[in-house]
């Protein structure tokens, strides 16, 4: 998915993230973002974990 956006893509999205939601707001963004996805991948490997012991008990 990123390797199709490329560096001046990329560098082109950071810029407009800035003028409109201005430096103060940018790391509180950053950081939101950066646990909400760290919350996904635990949930997600949470209910991996589930299946798996589903599938060990029944057999």
């Amino acid at each position: 998915m990123l390797s199709s956006i490329g560096i001046p893509g990329l560098i082109l999205i950071l810029v407009i993230a800035l003028v409109v939601f201005g430096p103060k707001k940018l790391p509180e963004i950053g950081k939101a973002t950066g646990e909400t996805l760290r919350e996904f991948k635990k949930s997600a490997r949470d209910l991996t974990d589930e299946e798996v012991e589903k599938k060990e008990n029944n057999s």
